[in-house]
């Protein structure tokens, strides 16, 4: 872990000895590997110091230096912010993990949608004296629930986005399904595409994009004929769960649009955790979030 500090609009470092003979450049672009638009900003404006003194890009710096970087610049938000209870998991400088309804939206598809999750985040963070761009780094359907990564700053949302696109961060879902699997753990590699008679759902298709899902049974209900199973992906296709296990036929109960029967009122599936290594602290981040009540609700012994 990192010695950090905020300075108004300056995400302040002090050099550790693994950096020691490193440049404020190869900082930038090798270790946090920065966007070089913004890397280019912030040289153009001299707007990195080192010791709170302009820097020398190309200076070595030594253990116990600090490095400051505007993070914080203030940005425009012109998303609406809207009052709403919002379950925070976790909360720094640089990101939050959030606990989304399933009834809920992640983002406005219009300007007259006001009642996302996005737009509750935005009044959180002004009511707490934030006002930031912030922006969802992943998204769940509006019938899963669980949690969600929001970046505060463009360079958090960067370096998060790039972290998703790699397979640092895990992400677990749980999902009930309909039937008992072949076995008790295992992987689905199926393909995924967009379904050309539908304008929303997709399906397997040899022509669709790499498709990974792994699974493992946790519990089974013998009575109704239901399993409820944990999964991680290596790939985050749209709908990719739901697809997934439709394929196999044991579609996601309630999910009415891949064959599901309707015991619950939307899709079971549920993020249930997340696991991201910090962009700028070097902390490893674990947020968990149990499943709400209607899908907790099937695997109630007393139902």
């Amino acid at each position: 872990m990192y010695e950090t500090n905020r300075q108004e609009s300056l995400f302040e470092v002090t050099i550790p000895k693994k950096w020691d003979g490193e440049t404020v450049d190869s900082i930038l672009r090798n270790s946090w590997k920065l966007p070089k638009k913004m890397i280019h900003e912030w040289r153009m404006n001299q707007e990195v110091l080192v010791n709170n003194a302009k820097a020398n890009w190309h200076a070595p710096l030594t253990q116990g230096m600090t490095m400051q970087v505007p993070f914080f610049t203030k940005t425009e938000q012109n998303l609406p912010a809207t009052e709403q209870e919002v379950n925070i998991l976790f909360e720094d400088d640089h990101m939050l993990v959030v606990n989304k309804p399933a009834a809920m939206k992640t983002h406005p598809n219009n300007e007259a949608e006001t009642d996302t999750l996005l737009n509750a985040v935005t009044f959180h963070l002004q009511a707490a004296g934030q006002p930031c761009d912030v922006r969802h780094v992943h998204r769940l359907d509006v019938g899963t629930s669980g949690v969600i990564l929001f970046a505060k700053h463009a360079a958090a949302y960067a370096v998060l986005s790039r972290l998703l696109e790699e397979r640092h961060i895990k992400r677990t879902y749980q999902a009930v399904i309909h039937g008992f699997l072949s076995h008790q753990s295992g992987t689905i590699n199926k393909p995924i595409g967009k379904d050309r008679h539908h304008p929303t759902r997709r399906r397997v298709s040899p022509s669709g994009q790499s498709a990974i899902t792994h699974y493992q049974v946790i519990k089974k209900d013998t009575k109704r004929r239901l399993s409820l199973v944990q999964c991680q992906l290596d790939t985050g296709r749209t709908h990719q769960i739901r697809v997934h296990f439709s394929a196999i036929s044991h579609p996601l109960v309630g999910d009415r649009l891949y064959g599901g029967k309707p015991i619950v009122n939307r899709q079971a599936l549920h993020a249930y955790a997340i696991e991201i290594p910090h962009p700028f602290t070097n902390e490893k981040i674990y947020c968990q979030a149990d499943a709400p009540n209607d899908i907790a609700y099937l695997f109630d012994r007393n139902n």
